[in-house]
C-alpha cells in the first residue's frame, strides 16, 4: 500500500533577530486539510502585533488543490491578504509561478516567485533591512521556510 502525503507545515524561523513565518505545502491539498490548517494559521496570525508579516511559502513538493480546497484557499487569502508585507513563493514548476501571480492579486503586500531558496531569502531580508532603517527596529514577525 502506497502512502500519499499531503498537507501544510506551518513554522516560524529566525534569521538573525528577525522572525519569518514558514509554510510548506505537500501533495494535493483537500478541503479536509484546510479544515485543520485554517485554525492553525489563524492562531499564528493572531500573535502578530504589527500586521506586516513576511512569509516564505515552499511549493516544491506541492501538487495542487482539490476543487473545494481552491475555494478554501481563496477565502483564507481574502480574509488575511492585508496582513502580509512580503511573500516569497519557492517553487519549481511553471504553473506554480502562474498561481503566485494570480494569488498576488488578493494580497496587499509584494508577492514574488523564486526557484532558488537563497534568492527568496535575500529578497525577504532586503525588506527587513529597509523596514529596520525606517522604524529603527527589525524585530517584527514574518514567515519563512528552509528545507
Amino acid at each position: 500500500m502506497q502512502i500519499k502525503r499531503h498537507g501544510i507545515s506551518i513554522g516560524m524561523e529566525r534569521m538573525n533577530s528577525d522572525f519569518f513565518l514558514y509554510i510548506k505545502a505537500i501533495g494535493q491539498l483537500t478541503h479536509e486539510d484546510y479544515e485543520h490548517i485554517t485554525p492553525l494559521l489563524e492562531y499564528a496570525l493572531a500573535g502578530v502585533k504589527k500586521q506586516q508579516v513576511r512569509m516564505l511559502i515552499d511549493l516544491r513538493d506541492f501538487e495542487g488543490w482539490g476543487l473545494h480546497a481552491i475555494w478554501d484557499e481563496l477565502k483564507l487569502t481574502l480574509k488575511h491578504g492585508n496582513e502580509f508585507y512580503r511573500i516569497a513563493v519557492l517553487g519549481d514548476e511553471g504553473w506554480q509561478e502562474l498561481a503566485t501571480k494570480v494569488g498576488g492579486w488578493f494580497v496587499s503586500g509584494e508577492v514574488r516567485y523564486f526557484e532558488k531558496q537563497h534568492k527568496a531569502m535575500d529578497w525577504l531580508s532586503q525588506a527587513l533591512e529597509k523596514e529596520s532603517k525606517k522604524s529603527g527596529t527589525g524585530k517584527e514577525l514574518a514567515f519563512s521556510t528552509h528545507s
